[in-house]
């Protein structure tokens, strides 16, 4: 089994309003990394809420097994709200793929490709390598708990730079998904 998180449970501070429901393309941001996973047939979907939670949640659509997850601390960053999810997922899960809900434009293909390394090499950490940086990752069951006790807002990255030999990257030929941080940055997504 192959859960999927997005992370939405931030302040949206930088972008003034809360960026999660920002429509891009008929939409609320934060749907589509939903949609993405969904795409990809995750068989379990968790979004971690904080900030805004109510009215993130009634914006978004799940598929059939997704589920919010609320994150009292996501005021504490990050890893608050990875760790929000870690500690949710089925126990039957092997593995996580992890989508920030700022990031639209991760493709299906490549999420589809983070999930067949993993089958193929059961790699503890799988990520996206664009040509301009590295993008979302999978994080087998193996590292949860050490993912689960990051702190501050930081992400997964700490994980890769701290153990780069648990890394397997599926290059992409293409640029990485922009974050949308400002309002100037919803034309370009």
């Amino acid at each position: 089994m192959i859960s999927g998180v997005v992370l939405a449970a931030g302040a949206s501070t930088r972008f003034g309003s809360t960026k999660q429901l920002a429509e891009v393309n008929g939409k609320p941001l934060a749907q589509h990394a939903v949609d993405a996973l969904a795409e990809v047939g995750t068989e379990e979907l968790l979004v971690v809420t904080g900030y805004d939670a109510e009215m993130i949640e009634a914006a978004l659509t799940l598929p059939a097994g997704g589920r919010f997850v609320r994150n009292p601390d996501h005021r504490l960053g990050q890893s608050s709200s990875l760790a929000a999810a870690l500690h949710a997922i089925d126990d039957r899960s092997e593995a996580a793929i992890v989508l920030m809900a700022d990031q639209p434009g991760v493709s299906t293909p490549d999420l589809r490709a983070l999930i067949e390394r993993f089958r193929s090499t059961r790699a503890r950490i799988v990520r996206l390598a664009y040509r301009d940086g590295p993008g979302p990752a999978l994080l087998s069951r193996e590292v949860f708990a050490e993912a689960g006790h990051l702190t501050g807002d930081v992400g997964a990255r700490v994980l890769m730079a701290s153990h780069p030999d648990w890394v397997e990257d599926v290059d992409v030929d293409a640029p990485a998904p922009r974050d949308v941080d400002v309002p100037e940055d919803l034309e370009r997504a």
